[in-house]
């Protein structure tokens, strides 16, 4: 494996440890080039931990006219769902249609007529008539709202997308380096040489770079890298909120808008519900992103307008926001902007390429990767074929329908996990569960426990595997486990891993 020196540079050193660079990187690396990634903050940090958590091929886009762009993600949320039934999997949506939205209403069935038909039809149940005086969806609704439409789409654990990508992209050979900063870059001899810094602070060389840095993708391209790119992004701002469970079954809602907005309240974590998004500009990517008052009325309005029970701010157990790099092509709404992605590419004399990545959705990274790759193949004419169709990520080697048999086999074999914690060990780790416990014959063989069923054991696989190091990596991203430990149990964790892995 080439080190990046000048006499054994790497193929393509990626800006970025978002699921776009990890897909990149993953997408590469099985092809045979050699891939450095580095990502300044933990791996997903950013925007790619803060989204909805959907496969969808986005039902409102539709009205943008952004038929290709629901095409391509209807036909990969198939493609995505096979490839890791332990942290993805359909779900039924209920569009419910209230007073005064009959126009609404029809033109609601008319796109969705359309998205059944762009998917493929036959993947998923396609779409059907709701009486909501008799169907249990029903139940949580005001008594005024009678008709709704149900259709299909996926759900998916969006971080942990992230970190499963990165450790299929290392097992194929990919260097992944999270907490490594790119601090400039320029082309020497046909080559790019990069100046590293942080954990994997080095001088390395490269013959391809990849800017997907997210936020940050102008910011490194018109400054770390030197370029002079007439290409922006416009940066937007997506805001969630998290209550307490809202209805009992496992359905979500398609809620519209006065406004035009599409808001989903979606079953989260057994015990929770997650209200979302918001569309609003941000202005400075190094800004943090978090839910404004603004935004949390918005949403607690949204969902207001439909169920019986109201909600208010004092039932909000969490926030989170994340900030989507669009392609700026001018909407004057933030709302309008195109989420599809654009790639630009740039070399110099032939060699030395630069990609990179602007906008994007999580459901069509996969794709976005083969087509990134499509831009750098006559730089690289020795590099395999298209692989990442058929190649399940690490864990996710079963079919859907083996998940209960799989939920059991894990507790015949370590019989003090109780329903529950079987559940989310399958649910987060898939097969590899079974490595992570192996050899555990009793709750005290899983060591500390943190809350939550939280232990050790789980926190060494984290530490080895998944590069995870503070409480924020492991309680937020690689599981949601914040959402059930308290303030204390999260600082026993944080200096538990003060200390070397042992």
């Amino acid at each position: 494996m080439p080190d990046g020196s000048k006499e054994q540079p790497y193929d393509l050193l990626i800006i970025g440890g978002g699921v776009n660079g990890c897909g990149i990187a993953r997408d590469a690396a099985g092809r045979g080039l050699s891939v450095k990634l580095v990502e300044m903050d933990d791996l997903g940090a950013a925007t790619s931990s803060a989204s909805t958590k959907l496969f969808h091929g986005g039902l409102r886009y539709l009205a943008h006219y952004e038929f290709r762009l629901v095409r391509e993600a209807l036909q990969e949320r198939a493609v995505l769902l096979a490839a890791m039934p332990h942290i993805a999997w359909p779900m039924r949506f209920v569009a419910p249609i209230g007073p005064g939205q009959r126009r609404a209403g029809w033109l609601l069935r008319a796109a969705l007529f359309l998205y059944d038909r762009l998917g493929g039809g036959g993947a998923l149940p396609g779409t059907r008539t709701l009486n909501l005086n008799h169907d249990p969806a029903g139940a949580p609704l005001k008594s005024t709202i009678t008709k709704a439409y149900e259709y299909s789409d996926g759900w998916v654990d969006d971080a942990r997308l992230v970190i499963l990508t990165a450790r299929d992209a290392a097992a194929r050979g990919a260097h992944i380096s999270p907490r490594t900063r790119m601090e400039r870059a320029s082309r020497v001899d046909g080559l790019w040489q990069a100046k590293l810094s942080g954990a994997q602070a080095a001088n390395v060389f490269t013959r391809g770079i990849v800017n997907a840095a997210g936020p940050w993708v102008a910011d490194v391209l018109n400054g770390k890298l030197g370029a002079n790119s007439a290409a922006s992004v416009r940066l937007v701002r997506g805001s969630h909120i998290v209550v307490n469970r809202m209805f009992d079954h496992g359905k979500c809602y398609f809620l519209q808008q006065p406004d035009g907005r599409i808001i989903f309240a979606i079953p989260y974590e057994d015990a929770f519900t997650l209200i979302g998004t918001t569309d609003a500009d941000h202005s400075d990517p190094s800004e943090q992103a978090e839910c404004t008052p603004e935004e949390r009325d918005y949403l607690l309005d949204a969902v207001n307008r439909y169920i019986d029970k109201a909600i208010s701010a004092d039932d909000i157990v969490w926030t989170y926001s994340g900030v989507r790099p669009l392609y700026d092509d001018g909407a004057s709404a933030a709302a309008s902007a195109t989420r599809d992605y654009v790639l630009e590419a740039s070399d110099a004399g032939g060699a030395a390429p630069l990609l990179s990545i602007f906008g994007g959705k999580i459901t069509t990274y996969r794709r976005l990767a083969e087509a990134a790759f499509q831009k750098l193949s006559p730089y690289f004419p020795s590099a395999g074929p298209d692989w990442t169709a058929g190649a399940p990520l690490p864990g996710g080697a079963f079919e859907a329908a083996d998940l209960p048999k799989l939920l059991a086999k894990l507790q015949v074999a370590h019989p003090f996990l109780d329903n529950a914690w079987a559940a989310r060990l399958i649910r987060g780790y898939g097969l590899d569960a079974f490595e992570m416990l192996d050899g555990a014959s009793s709750i005290e063989d899983m060591g500390q426990n943190f809350g939550a069923t939280l232990t050790a054991r789980e926190v060494a696989w984290l530490r080895a595997w998944e590069w995870a190091e503070t409480a924020e990596d492991i309680c937020w991203r690689r599981t949601k486990l914040g959402l059930r430990m308290s303030a204390d149990e999260i600082d026993v964790l944080s200096a538990y891993l003060a200390k070397p892995p042992g």
